[in-house]
């Protein structure tokens, strides 16, 4: 890790919008492009960094104001944290943990020239955090309870699945035994 670079690994294709957009236009892109924060840029050169946490601020602390009158700029934090391409990973891993950001814009001289975010860098080393396979399991494991819990225990008939005899549970509109609940 002490060997790879930033540049290495970070993202060319990040969402940024210029400084007058406004916060409605901000929330829609975040939606349409899955995103939880937006780079601020103007000819290539990164001025602010906009996150749905500002845009829940200005929610709350303008809560009259409408937000296609409120730029983005406007809300941007003044300091921005930003990483060069040529500094290593593990230095990107240290600022990341000291600011507790999980994305670094990064900068070479004035120009913005990509992102850097934990899922890259898991991306490329996913064992630098093996507790991440962990949390993935977890996941799963509570997606299959859940998908369990929305089943119905209904009566006793034959199974239109596999045609066994026994228990049967609605699942997607079928009734199913069991062990064909469990495949499904």
């Amino acid at each position: 890790m002490k060997n790879i670079l930033v540049s290495d690994i970070m993202s060319r294709d990040f969402v940024a919008i210029s400084p007058a957009t406004n916060l409605m236009e901000c929330a829609k892109k975040m939606v349409q492009k899955k995103t939880r924060s937006l780079l601020i840029a103007e000819n290539n050169r990164l001025i602010g960094f906009l996150s749905q946490r500002d845009i829940l601020w200005a929610l709350t602390k303008k809560p009259n104001q409408d937000l296609t009158k409120i730029k983005a700029i406007e809300i941007s934090p003044k300091k921005i944290a930003v990483i060069k391409p040529d500094s290593t990973i593990s230095e990107a891993i240290e600022k990341m943990k000291r600011l507790k950001f999980e994305k670094l814009p990064v900068v070479q001289g004035n120009k913005l020239v990509g992102v850097l975010r934990t899922r890259d860098i898991l991306n490329f080393q996913p064992d630098i955090y093996p507790e991440m396979n962990e949390l993935e399991k977890i996941k799963g494991e509570s997606e299959k309870l859940e998908k369990i819990k929305k089943t119905e225990k209904t009566r006793d008939g034959i199974c239109e699945e596999c045609g066994h005899e026994g228990i049967l549970f609605k699942v997607n509109g079928m009734l199913v035994c069991e062990s064909c609940r469990d495949s499904i």
